[in-house]
């Protein structure tokens, strides 16, 4: 086969229109292989020859989109020193941007013989490896523009692909669970009508299948196990098979696009902590073989073994210039290439381990500050890996938000009955304790209640313990210490008093969840009342246990859920950029923010210790909301005044007229008639058991000019 010098940049294979080039960094390879298959799995090989920075790279002009590939790495092999070269292992590219075909753990896929450790084993693994595929780039966005949301005026919504759209009854049967299902019309009303402004995505990287699970009878379904940076993860598109390589690239831009058109932003959970390829026992699929010092963390003292923060065997080498390099070429690809909107990083704090510690200006951290691009989206981290030092809750850079742990664990502790009241009133003003002192804002605080690990909205009510059996561990999995409360029975019952019960408690976490400062984030299927029947962790429940079940609505908190977010829609009270002061504007009388005790007077210190601390009021300020707004105008809103009680049934005393003349209740989780209107400053209302009532200040009805001759007429004979 012809093949010209082709160009070291960019890294992967680049189809031009004509030809495609192809470049694979490695620093300890003597030799390169670049290896062509058909359809049929007949292999062709051609030697790349030049090399420049180590990378090796070449162009074929014949090589035209479809076409399947992978390499040969010719290098030492000594695992003692970390070196794991093996020809013999067909090897995916790093760069690869579609792949075909699975990995199907045959002896082969491993660099040494089940039971010898310290073996070489040189079988062929051609036959039992994903191949990459190269691309079409060319693609029609049709003047696609980002929705280009504000961090607080966002709502989030977590998803899985597959997930959502599985049992869709709207969407076509041969787009349940892809990409395409999830543009899919149906799907999309549906988060317009919640009010959803972004879905984050749980994994879409190509992510292998584990053989424990596959042993098992169990597929990984969360997706936490990438191979493939930048590749979409074949199996959530709609055309599969033969002919269908590589058309999952455009299936998810169809999909990006589709969404942006509707004002949707997509958000990708990335995981670049670590790769599939598992320890020193793991299977030899690409990094490994490739490059294996330069793509991981190896123990320095002994370099046979990987270095593992995350709990899967190894850490990427974010202190290596490729591989970093990698990491912030990939996140490029999908702003620049697929459009995406930003980004959602996985057990974040290990891409800040450079040496040991955590460290919040790591090199990775410096240069997504400077990239032009990366540094432009969305940028959250969940704060924390498994490693010594891992819970970095409220430490990263100032460009960045995160997931905050604290917020679901302290409206989690409140609302079971084991409140922490002064942080309670934290966490609802935008936890400044945590980001403030960094320069960062309220916004920088993702809020959530539940998230794809741990229970569901509807579980986490339901359920005190996990029962997780059916992921095959003896029920040993997931976390055990859940702050969840089932209401005096273990899951289902038909107790109408315990229905009404947890019914009423997810109603209140999802009305602290959102009208709290910082950015909301709903899991999806919890607005539906979505159950997982109390397994706290699905990674391996790849079935009807985890998917969305439409048939199975709960409307009445379908219909509440976006009531709350419509609320926090049309009230900036609700979404301040700034966090509050605790004083008032220049020309008003009351600070931005007051806390109330149910008597109706600010909190005293010991109103905040126990046995007191089971309710608290807070009064927000329309007047006093700090910032301009995108004209650069002041910001006003109606006050509202929110009560928030754990215990039992109480009466509440309204504040004195200076707060408002009168309130009308807008929500009321105990509630079951009409909201009372026009209550008068200073009088008394009852706030429900374990409770959320939210009043806003009440105003006139405003009579509508009458614009008829006859009224004009009147006016005039009036004068």
């Amino acid at each position: 086969m012809e093949i010209w010098p082709g160009q070291p940049y960019p890294l992967g294979a680049t189809f031009d229109g004509n030809g495609t080039n192809f470049a694979l960094f490695s620093e300890v390879a003597q030799g390169v292989e670049l290896c062509l298959f058909d359809s049929e799995g007949h292999e062709q090989r051609v030697e790349l020859t030049e090399v420049d920075a180590y990378v090796w790279h070449g162009y074929l002009p014949a090589v035209q989109p479809g076409q399947r590939y992978g390499y040969r790495v010719h290098g030492p092999w000594d695992p003692t020193q970390g070196l794991r070269c093996n020809p013999n292992k067909l090897l995916l590219d790093p760069y690869a941007k579609a792949t075909v075909g699975e990995i199907d753990w045959d002896q082969s896929l491993f660099g040494y013989t089940f039971g010898e450790e310290d073996s070489r084993n040189d079988d062929d693994s051609a036959a039992h490896m994903m191949h990459g595929v190269v691309v079409n780039p060319f693609f029609d966005w049709e003047g696609d523009r980002r929705p280009g949301f504000a961090y607080h005026e966002s709502v989030i919504y977590e998803a899985h692909v597959k997930g959502l759209t599985r049992l869709h009854p709207d969407v076509p049967e041969e787009q349940r669970g892809t990409y395409a299902g999830l543009a899919h019309p149906a799907v999309i009303e549906h988060l317009l009508k919640l009010g959803i402004t972004a879905v984050e995505l749980m994994p879409v990287h190509q992510f292998v299948q584990d053989s424990t699970l596959l042993d098992k009878g169990l597929r990984n379904y969360w997706g936490y196990n990438t191979l493939g940076f930048f590749a979409p993860h074949a199996d959530y598109a709609s055309q599969r098979g033969e002919g269908a390589a590589g058309l999952q690239v455009q299936e998810f831009k169809q999909m990006v696009k589709t969404l942006h058109a509707a004002g949707i932003e997509v958000i990708l959970d990335v995981v670049y902590n670590h790769t599939a390829e598992g320890n020193h026992l793991g299977p030899t699929l690409s990094f490994k073989g490739i490059d294996n010092p330069a793509y991981y963390r190896l123990v320095e003292d002994d370099p046979r073994y990987y270095m593992d923060y995350t709990g899967t065997g190894n850490s990427l080498n974010v202190r290596q210039p490729h591989s970093l390099q990698l990491i912030l070429d990939s996140l490029r690809y999908w702003v620049s290439e697929m459009h995406v909107d930003g980004f959602r990083f996985d057990l974040a704090a290990t891409l800040a381990r450079e040496f040991y510690d955590v460290d919040r200006l790591a090199s990775f951290f410096e240069l997504v500050q400077q990239d032009p691009v990366v540094s432009q989206v969305k940028l959250i981290a969940e704060p924390w890996d498994v490693g010594p030092g891992g819970y970095q809750v409220g430490g990263f850079p100032p460009n960045w938000t995160e997931w905050n742990g604290k917020f679901r664990d302290t409206v989690r502790d409140f609302w079971r009955g084991e409140p922490s009241l002064g942080e309670f009133a934290s966490r609802l003003s935008g936890s400044s304790d945590l980001y403030e002192h960094s320069g960062r804002k309220p916004f920088a605080s993702i809020n959530f209640v539940t998230a794809h690990d741990g229970f569901t909205l509807r579980d986490l009510v339901s359920y005190d313990e996990k029962h997780n059996e059916a992921n095959g561990e003896g029920n040993n999995d997931g976390e055990s210490h859940n702050r969840s409360w089932n209401h005096g029975v273990e899951g289902p019952t038909d107790d109408p008093t315990i229905l009404a019960e947890r019914a009423r408690t997810q109603r209140n976490l999802l009305a602290t969840l959102l009208l709290s400062q910082g950015v909301p984030m709903l899991l999806h299927g919890d607005e539906l009342g979505r159950t997982q029947g109390g397994n706290n962790n699905t990674y391996a429940q790849d079935s009807e246990l985890s998917w969305v079940h439409w048939d199975k609505v709960d409307e009445p908190l379908l219909e509440f859920t976006a009531a709350l977010i419509g609320l926090r829609r049309t009230h900036p009270t609700f979404r301040r950029r700034r966090f509050f002061t605790g004083e008032a504007s220049p020309g008003d009388r009351l600070d931005d923010i007051v806390w109330l005790h149910l008597e109706g007077r600010p909190m005293a210190d010991d109103d905040w210790a126990p046995p007191h601390s089971q309710a608290v009021g807070m009064y927000l300020n329309g007047q006093g909301i700090s910032g301009p707004d995108v004209r650069g105008q002041r910001i006003l809103d109606d006050h509202f005044l929110l009560y928030f009680n754990a215990d039992g049934e109480a009466s509440a005393t309204l504040p004195p007229q200076e707060y408002a003349e009168a309130w009308d209740v807008v929500i009321d989780t105990a509630a079951s008639a009409a909201l009372p209107t026009g209550l008068a400053a200073g009088s008394a209302i009852t706030v429900g058991s374990r409770s959320v009532v939210v009043l806003r200040q009440h105003h006139d009805p405003v009579v509508p000019a009458d614009p008829t001759v006859a009224a004009s007429v009147t006016a005039q004979a009036g004068r």
